[in-house]
């Protein structure tokens, strides 16, 4: 077990691995040098990790991977705040320690965690080991839409929108963003079926607001990848604004 002495240790040599970086750099930053305490520390807490990522590999089943991943995850918490508080400043370094916990938090299903780390990667252009063969932007759109459209009741419209807000620029193969976009689109409609009006958080446009929302974004994967799988929402959604129009028009009179 890690002392808290050893615990604030790393968080500060953490808050000293980084270097001045643009945030809108073409390339990700050099790994912390070995030659300083801040890399001497990464390298130490990367072979704890490495060790780990052996371990897991040891293990066939991903459903008994996952809980592992999560308890794991505690270790290298300190190393990472520090990093994080160091990226507040402008500094930052090539992590493979932040970016490998970021892949479990969406493999446990911590998508708060997972985002607050993904915005230091996408911040910083870091980027995924090389057997993802994707990029961070993509991953994390792709990955958690996928979470998304499988067990629903996982990941909020909130998580949801931020991923889409968060990537919104970044390249990324066309179905990818189309899988994003129809999550969006089919959790804007779940939160339009259990609209209730007199909510403190209603929306101004009522139930038709989200609906409306709803059908954006499942044009909008529609349009990004025919085969995408939304063209019975489609139906469904403009179906429901056709009903919540005429239902408006016969109140009005």
């Amino acid at each position: 077990m890690v002392s808290p002495f050893r615990r604030h240790q790393q968080k500060i040599r953490a808050q000293m691995s980084g270097a001045p970086v643009a945030a809108a750099a073409a390339a990700a930053p050099p790994e912390p040098q070995g030659d300083t305490e801040a890399g001497r520390e990464y390298a130490m807490i990367r072979v704890l990790l490495h060790d780990d990522l052996r371990k897991l590999a040891d293990v066939a089943s991903i459903e008994a991977r996952n809980p592992m991943k999560a308890e794991m995850a505690t270790a290298y918490a300190d190393w990472i705040e520090g990093v994080l508080a160091a990226g507040e400043q402008g500094l930052a370094a090539q992590d493979e320690i932040l970016v490998t916990n970021m892949i479990w938090a969406i493999d446990y299903r911590d998508f708060d965690y997972a985002l607050r780390l993904g915005a230091h990667v996408l911040k910083f252009n870091l980027t995924l080991p090389e057997r993802y063969n994707r990029t961070a932007a993509c991953f994390l759109a792709e990955d958690i839409a996928t979470v998304a459209l499988e067990q629903h009741e996982l990941v909020t419209l909130e998580q949801l929108v931020q991923v889409n807000a968060m990537t919104v620029g970044a390249d990324m193969p066309d179905p990818a963003r189309a899988k994003l976009h129809k999550a969006i689109g089919r959790a804007y409609e779940r939160r339009a079926d259990a609209f209730d009006s007199t909510a403190d958080n209603a929306p101004a446009g009522g139930k038709a607001a989200y609906a409306e929302e709803a059908l954006t974004h499942l044009q909008r994967a529609l349009q990004l990848d025919s085969n995408v799988g939304v063209k019975t929402d489609i139906k469904r959604v403009t179906h429901m604004l056709k009903k919540l129009a005429e239902a408006a028009a016969a109140g009005a009179q």
